[in-house]
């Protein structure tokens, strides 16, 4: 939404994915996966009119195992060359309890800490309700209460499931491609 009114959203990701699923059925090996997701990665962002994202090519499932300042580095230089006014990114549950969402929520978090630059951090969180109604077992939602900022995506929606379907070998793992139009 905010690309379409022209603002600059930039995509930074510290893994390449490689160690996730090939797709049910396998849509490649295990060894061509990292290309594939690269290439799904790129898919959704060119669906959702964003530049080409930046891979960090950390390995995927190990992440909380790399010295936090070095990857927090990483975010602050790519903060310091676009120069973000916000910063967007996981909450300490990784939304999903996965550990490499986890570590970069985290490194993310300290990046804004130390930013001078960057005016507001916000963490993706899906309240319980909206979870419940869509069948979201998968997220670690919150309280209602606690959301301090709902986006209604209503108007981008055919683009967001566009580049969702970019992420061919995930289909599988995402709920929201296989609801009924009306959820």
């Amino acid at each position: 939404m905010l690309a379409r009114h022209g603002v600059g959203v930039h995509v930074l990701t510290a893994t390449r994915g490689q160690a996730g699923s090939c797709g049910d059925p396998p849509l490649c090996t295990q060894e061509d996966l990292p290309a594939v997701r690269e290439r799904e990665l790129r898919c959704a962002c060119a669906a959702l009119g964003l530049a080409s994202p930046r891979l960090l090519d950390y390995q995927d499932g190990h992440l909380s195992e790399v010295n936090p300042e070095e990857v927090t580095k990483h975010i602050l230089t790519a903060a310091t060359e676009v120069h973000p006014q916000v910063l967007l990114t996981f909450g300490p549950d990784g939304l999903s309890g996965h550990a490499d969402h986890m570590a970069i929520g985290r490194c993310a978090a300290e990046a804004y800490a130390r930013s001078n630059e960057i005016a507001v951090l916000y963490t993706l969180a899906v309240p319980r309700s909206l979870a419940e109604q869509l069948e979201m077992r998968q997220v670690h939602s919150v309280p209602d209460e606690q959301i301090t900022l709902a986006v209604d995506v209503t108007s981008a929606w055919a683009t967001k499931q566009a580049a969702m379907a970019c992420h061919k070998t995930q289909l599988g793992s995402t709920p929201l491609m296989r609801a009924p139009e009306a959820r």
